[in-house]
Parts: structure tokens; sequence; C-alpha cells
């Protein structure tokens, strides 16, 4: 079933956008991380325009990141000052990246530079993590149980400015969280993620935060992130597209439920060298489309504003009549869906808690 992209001003299959994000939402579920890492480069092959599919998948993200973290809000699992530092140089890393993006947009190469970037960070971030996975699947099947330190110091923690944060019992230099934040910011910009496969591990590795605030932190930190990349991109450039959204939030939150579900019952060590040879695969892909692959032009289809439907007009006269209204409209209504699907999801768990108890009795 064929959508017309009004911004874009492509033609999409919505069953396979719907599809690919339930997928890649039950991968996030799995394994506590982002998706954008995989639906942006999937969002590419299926025609998206690179500069569009940063831009979406970013509003995405941060949909998904609002019903998270207020489901971790509901459940008091949150460091809320940690994130905030973590914000700080997140904002500071989302303006440098967004500033390098139009940099190369200017010259064209905006396409090459995403491209270039997914394949090393997926080339990296694959190859550690199926690296470790397969070192953990070695150890179990020899039962070998390997005591680790609990905190490794590097330079880093050697930083002037140390603040305690109470909730996560830390006497910690306020810039390592912004220097994290720094990076995860500025390939956030770039690459149209959340950075969660980069923060989580820096939050627990680095500076050490309990395991059980990790996750409703990076989903906090995520948020504003996202809302600053959503809002520079749809100003800037024009590039959110709320009829793509719409396809991508629904199948990744009903993704993310399922994976998180599954994500409690299964062992995850196989699972997760699955995904990081995934994640190679895809860098490999990333490559060959961009080097090695005949060229084909992208299909702009200019569709005359008679053959439009209702919701497509208004999104195209919205984004170009009014862009800061438009752009704070496509923020407000990802945070929309996000509330609604987490308040949705607590609903029914609940229901379904009310039910058991009968059932036990």
């Amino acid at each position: 079933m064929d959508v017309y992209l009004p911004i874009a001003e492509v033609n999409i299959n919505a069953i396979e956008i719907l599809l690919l994000s339930a997928i890649v939402g039950v991968l996030s579920g799995l394994f506590g991380v982002g998706g954008g890492f995989l639906m942006t480069p999937f969002l590419i092959f299926l025609g998206v325009p690179p500069a569009y599919a940063v831009a979406n998948e970013a509003n995405n993200i941060l949909a998904t990141s609002v019903s998270g973290s207020t489901t971790h809000y509901l459940k008091n699992t949150l460091d809320y000052k940690m994130g905030l530092m973590i914000v700080a140089g997140g904002a500071i890393g989302t303006l440098l990246g967004i500033y390098t993006f139009s940099y190369f947009q200017n010259m064209g190469k905006i396409d090459v530079v995403i491209a270039l970037a997914y394949m090393y960070i997926l080339a990296i971030i694959g190859s550690l993590m199926l690296v470790e996975s397969l070192g953990e699947i070695d150890k179990q099947r020899r039962n070998v149980v390997v005591k680790k330190k609990l905190h490794v110091h590097y330079w880093i923690h050697g930083l002037p400015f140390r603040l305690r944060f109470p909730k996560s019992k830390l006497y910690e230099s306020a810039f390592t969280p912004i220097i994290i934040g720094l990076f995860v910011g500025f390939i956030a910009a770039i690459m149209g993620i959340g950075g969660a496969f980069i923060l989580v591990p820096a939050m627990i590795y680095i500076i050490g935060m309990p395991t059980k605030l990790v996750p409703g932190t990076s989903l906090f930190v995520t948020i504003f992130v996202s809302v600053i990349v959503t809002f520079l991109h749809a100003f800037n450039y024009g590039s959110i597209d709320l009829l793509l959204v719409l396809m991508l939030v629904a199948g990744s939150i009903i993704g993310v439920q399922i994976g998180q579900k599954l994500g409690e019952k299964i062992n995850s060590s196989g699972l997760r060298a699955l995904l990081a040879i995934l994640l190679l695969l895809v860098g490999i892909a990333m490559a060959y489309d961009t080097f090695f692959a005949e060229k084909v032009e992208t299909e702009f289809v200019k569709v005359l504003d008679d053959d439009l439907n209702f919701f497509s007009v208004f999104i195209q006269k919205f984004s170009q009549e009014m862009p800061l209204f438009y752009s704070l409209f496509t923020i407000m209504f990802a945070i929309f869906l996000g509330v609604a699907a987490a308040f949705i999801r607590r609903f029914f768990s609940n229901l379904r808690k009310k039910l058991a108890v009968p059932a036990n009795k």
C-alpha cells in the first residue's frame, strides 16, 4: 500500500514502514537501546532521502522516549540532576551537530556524510557488541564466573567541579556527564538517533550510575536531545513529515512493548550476537549503497494540491507558511503520542492485574 509523503515528496509502502518500525522497536525493547541506528538506514533503503530520514526518525525517537520515560517516572527510577547535566552537554553537542549538518548540506555532501557516519558507527558498535556477546556465550558454556571491578577510573574522573548526585549516590565531576552529553548530542543531530547505545554504557561504566536508574535517565536525556534535533531540522529544513512520523511511532511503540516483555523471559546473549551481526550487515549495506551500487535517482513525485487529501495539504501549507509553529507542533505531536502510549500501557497493565487477582484466589 503506497502512501505519498507530502514533505519528502516520495511514495513509500506504509506496510513496510509499519513492519520495519515494529521489528526495530522489538529490538529496542529487548536490548534497551534506541532503534534509530537501524531505522534510519532502513528508511534510506526504502527511498526516503537521508536528510528526511534523519529528521523524522529523530521525531520518532522523541515519541518513544517520552513513552518510556513516563513509565520510569511513574516507577521513580530517574536521576533528574544527572540527567540535566547530560542534557546541558547534549544541547551544546546538538547545536554543533546541526551546524555541521548544515555545512555539509550546503556543500551537497550530506548524504555521503550520513552514510559514512553510519558505516563507522555501526562497524565499531557491532564489532564490540559481537566480541562481548561471543565472550559471554563462551563463559556460559564453560561455566566461568568472572569478577568485575565495580568502577574503573579514567582521565575524565580527575576533572574538577565535583557535585553530589543523591539519587545515584555519586560524587562526580559535573564535566563528566556534560562531555558525554556533548558527544551524544553531536551524533544525534547528524545521524537522527537517540544515542542510547552510547549513553547507556557510558552511564554504567564511566559515570558509575546504579543500573536500575540508567534506562529511565537515558530516556529522559534523549527527550531533550530529540526535542532540539526535531525543532532545528523542522525549522531550518522543513523536513519533518507528520504522516511518516505517525507510521513510525505506531509501529515502534507497539514493538517496544513486545520487546520489553520478551526481554523479561529470554536469555539475550545469543540475541545480542545476532543484533551485532545485523548492525555489521547494515553498515556493509550502507557502504555498498553509497560507493558501489549503481546510482538510481530518487523519484521525487510532485503531486498537485488538487490530488492531495486534506491531511497532506494541511501538512504542506502548515510547514511552509508557519515553520516556527509547525516545528513546535511536531514536538508536541510526538510528546502527546508518547505520553498517551505510556498511560494506555499502564491502564492495561493495571487491568490485567485486577483480572488476575480473582483467578488466583
